[in-house]
């Protein structure tokens, strides 16, 4: 609860925070309330109790039979909204395919004209885990516009900024750029804030809404029903058009094949180098096994590594049908775990 009031103060707003467990109880009354629902539900979570649930006007499209509480989150978000509310919420990619009960709960979804919008996003967009997502826009009122009976689908999997190794997100710009695609959509007026127009005039010249391959594509009801009531976009916007690329495929394959050259004489050297460093290695580490009756020993220079010591202890039970697993027992004694026998690890001159 505090963390929730605590994110609430950042952003300058004021509400009320309830603690409870949203799948079984409805603490703010939301059935067809709220005029704008957004949310990130954790994904995939299992043994929800169905049996709690039954009769819940929160789920009008009925109770998935599979152990995942997806189709669960996306009904309660539906359920809060009035009649001209919308939504906005992370979903897991899955969720857009899913079958079985998850299916005819979708397609009911779809039926009801309430999916407005639906965008791809990549991967390591979180900061705990890669996995990609979906946005879902559910848009209540849609059905008494000209959009009723389409979807928009938007795949910005290949839009984002880096932010290092595993993370990455979208710049204001992206954003904006994403939501002006939305806003023509809808027939409203792109915004120019974050400076998305030039990207918006190559895309879109006029300022009016067309498919566009690999990015943006309207799908109809009569569309989405042919692919199995996917909600997938990759489904839909298909994929970017080429422009074939006018070059000397002689020059270039010339190119190519001394920047090959290069790179081998490059590895031959490095071959060497470590060739060289082994030896050097080798030379540095003076090793002698022998098996008295007492046991094995091992005799090691100070710079000996703990893992030269421990593949030495291997060979000393080289003769074993079975390989030998060694147990370092600190500070100074290796057991073979097959044959049990002691290896006594002696650091300087043999006692």
């Amino acid at each position: 609860m505090r963390l929730g009031k605590m994110n609430l103060a950042v952003h300058g707003l004021a509400g009320d925070i309830r603690q409870g467990n949203a799948y079984y109880e409805d603490l703010h009354r939301t059935t067809g309330k709220f005029d704008f629902v957004m949310a990130n539900p954790p994904f995939n979570v299992d043994r929800v109790d169905k049996d709690r649930l039954k009769d819940d006007p929160r789920f009008p499209f009925g109770l998935p039979r599979t152990d995942n509480a997806n189709y669960l989150w996306i009904q309660l978000f539906y359920s809060a909204l009035n009649d001209t509310g919308r939504a906005g919420f992370v979903m897991a990619n899955s969720a857009s395919d899913a079958r079985g009960s998850e299916l005819e709960i979708r397609k009911q979804i779809i039926e009801a004209r309430a999916v407005d919008v639906m965008v791809a996003v990549g991967s390591n967009f979180f900061y705990t885990v890669t996995l990609p997502c979906t946005l879902w826009f559910f848009d209540r009122g849609k059905r008494n516009t000209a959009r009723t009976d389409q979807v928009l689908f938007i795949d910005a999997r290949h839009i984002y900024r880096q932010i290092d190794r595993a993370h990455r997100d979208w710049t204001p710009a992206q954003i904006e750029f994403l939501a002006n695609i939305a806003r023509l959509y809808r027939g409203e007026a792109p915004e120019n804030l974050h400076e998305s127009a030039e990207l918006m005039a190559q895309l879109f010249p006029g300022g009016k809404y067309t498919d566009v391959a690999g990015l943006c594509k309207v799908a109809t009801l009569a569309e989405i029903e042919a692919q199995g009531w996917s909600l997938n976009p990759g489904r839909y916007v298909g994929v970017a058009t080429r422009e074939e690329e006018d070059f000397d495929f002689k020059a270039r394959l010339e190119e190519q094949n001394e920047e090959l050259e290069t790179l081998n004489a490059e590895a031959r050297e490095l071959e060497e180098r470590i060739a060289e460093n082994v030896v050097k290695l080798m030379e540095a580490i003076t090793t002698f096994c022998s098996a008295p009756s007492s046991g094995l020993r091992a005799r090691c220079t100070p710079a000996a590594p703990t893992w030269w010591v421990l593949s030495m202890a291997y060979r000393c039970c080289s003769s074993n049908s079975k390989p030998p697993i060694v147990v370092w027992r600190p500070p100074s004694l290796a057991i073979c775990a097959t044959t049990r026998t002691p290896f006594h690890i002696y650091s300087g001159p043999m006692p």
